[in-house]
């Protein structure tokens, strides 16, 4: 299916795939990114790349959204323990975080969260969890009017596509006055990583000093939002549209 499109659509590793399931996919299509590479390349496993922007955003929303500089101290509530979710957890937890942890493996949250010191909680209590910042990582359509309501948080800033159920839910972030970091800004670390491998171009340096300009988009998105009164959902889906000649 994927090769009868002809490049319109490239595929990559997500949720439950790994860079082997890429190979294999290989032996079918061109269309395809995420494959092993040689060291010090673009490429692999996209997770890494992903966990880093979304930490990266994570920061810079926590100086919109929190006027911190620093991570110490400041709890996040993380939803998801996967690669893109775990990865996040190690780099806040170096920087002195206070961390809460779900994960529908509870036995992965809850060794994670014993590894680095943090608190666990059930994979359905994370998002109403008292927190500086809620970062969802799993699966998406989490943000909806029921969960918006019961949110105890400044910051909504997480890895997970599609985080809001409807374009709706992104008014009611923005009413409540909570500063969300819109998923495919914050979480383009992924694609950023898949996309230089598929063009050939750059090595991780290119990636990783491409991904250090994630906090600069986010930045762009709240200002834009501060200024039209717009949500930040509908800002980021207006310079998307721009960006590639539909706006």
């Amino acid at each position: 299916a994927i090769d009868s499109l002809g490049g319109r659509y490239v595929t990559a590793e997500d949720v439950g795939m790994s860079d082997r399931d890429m190979v294999t996919i290989s032996s079918e299509t061109r269309y395809v990114t995420g494959l092993p590479v040689a060291s010090g390349r673009a490429g692999g496993n996209p997770g890494p790349s992903t966990a880093l922007g979304v930490y990266l955003g994570v920061k810079a929303a926590a100086r919109r959204g929190l006027g911190v500089d620093r991570m110490q101290d400041v709890h996040v509530a993380i939803q998801g323990v996967g690669s893109v979710g775990g990865g996040l957890a190690e780099l806040l937890a170096r920087d002195g975080a206070r961390l809460t942890l779900a994960d529908v493996d509870a036995a992965r949250a809850q060794a994670l969260a014993a590894q680095l010191g943090a608190h666990h909680v059930a994979a359905e209590d994370i998002l109403a969890t008292e927190a500086d910042i809620v970062s969802p990582n799993a699966l998406g359509a989490i943000l909806t009017e029921r969960s918006i309501a019961t949110l105890q948080t400044k910051v909504i800033a997480g890895g997970a596509n599609n985080q809001l159920a409807t374009r709706e839910d992104g008014w009611r972030l923005h009413a409540r006055g909570i500063t969300y970091a819109p998923d495919y800004v914050i979480n383009a670390g992924g694609i950023i990583n898949v996309c230089l491998e598929y063009m050939g171009q750059g090595d991780r340096a290119e990636v990783e000093a491409r991904i250090h300009k994630i906090p600069d988009r986010l930045n762009e998105v709240w200002d834009e939002s501060d200024r039209s009164g717009e949500p930040a959902s509908a800002v980021a889906d207006m310079i998307a549209k721009r960006l590639i000649g539909r706006g």
